[in-house]
């Protein structure tokens, strides 16, 4: 019997160290991971099995220039913007505003050397040459005449009235004297004409968005709004001009 027992004990003990095939281990190894791993890890989160809120719309209206804008009911619905009188007016008369400017640098090529006046004037010629093509192009897409004159009779307007000079114009007086001035003297009198003449523009702006129902056709507001930030900015450029020559 004590022989035999040893015996015995030696054979169970190398079957309890008897290596296990691989995939047991890994079986095993398995199990322990998906017992320790936090819960989280296999229920889907929370967030996801419930309806997110519906959120409500906002509906915000563009404010004209210096204005602020206006947050209008959910329920609003767009529409087509009715064209106002006001609006082809402005467009007729930005063109003629526009084609004075246009008449303006087209003197400077021979009136003076100064580099910065001549840098202006290109600038100014080739932005607002396309802008009154641009406004062409906008009336006629609407059927409206290209100018607010009677045909053959440029200073009396469509209902045979005498037509009131655009704001910051130049008068025929000072057109005049532009024509005749070199030099130092013609850049003083461009300067001052065309910072004049942008500030008129800017009013012509302020009008129609002044005006209740007008100003809002889409490429209409954005022609204005650009032209008002274009013509301030070269204001600034025209006024530092000045103070830096005379």
């Amino acid at each position: 019997m004590l022989s035999y027992a040893p015996k015995l004990k030696f054979r169970c003990f190398r079957h309890t160290l008897k290596p296990q095939p691989a995939r047991v281990g890994v079986s095993l190894l398995g199990m322990f991971i998906a017992a320790s791993a936090p819960m989280c890890l296999f229920s889907p989160p929370a967030h996801a099995q419930q309806t997110a809120p519906v959120s409500t719309p906002v509906v915000v209206q563009p404010g004209a220039p210096g204005k602020p804008s206006k947050t209008l009911p959910p329920s609003t619905r767009p529409s087509p913007p009715q064209l106002s009188q006001a609006d082809v007016e402005f467009m007729q008369g930005m063109i003629m505003h526009h084609s004075q400017a246009v008449e303006m640098t087209a003197l400077i090529a021979s009136h003076t050397e100064n580099k910065d006046i001549r840098s202006l004037g290109a600038k100014i010629s080739s932005s607002q040459s396309d802008e009154i093509r641009f406004m062409q192009r906008w009336l006629a897409a609407r059927g409206k005449p290209i100018s607010m004159s009677m045909p053959g009779m440029p200073n009396m307007d469509i209902s045979g009235q005498p037509m009131a000079p655009m704001p910051g114009m130049l008068t025929p007086q000072q057109m005049d004297a532009l024509r005749k001035a070199r030099g130092v003297e013609f850049d003083h009198l461009f300067l001052t004409g065309m910072i004049q003449h942008h500030n008129g523009a800017l009013v012509m702006v302020k009008d129609l968005f002044d005006t209740a129902g007008a100003g809002q056709d889409a490429d209409l507001f954005d022609f204005a709004t650009d032209a008002d930030n274009t013509q301030r900015a070269e204001i600034k450029i025209m006024q530092n001009l000045l103070k830096e020559s005379y």
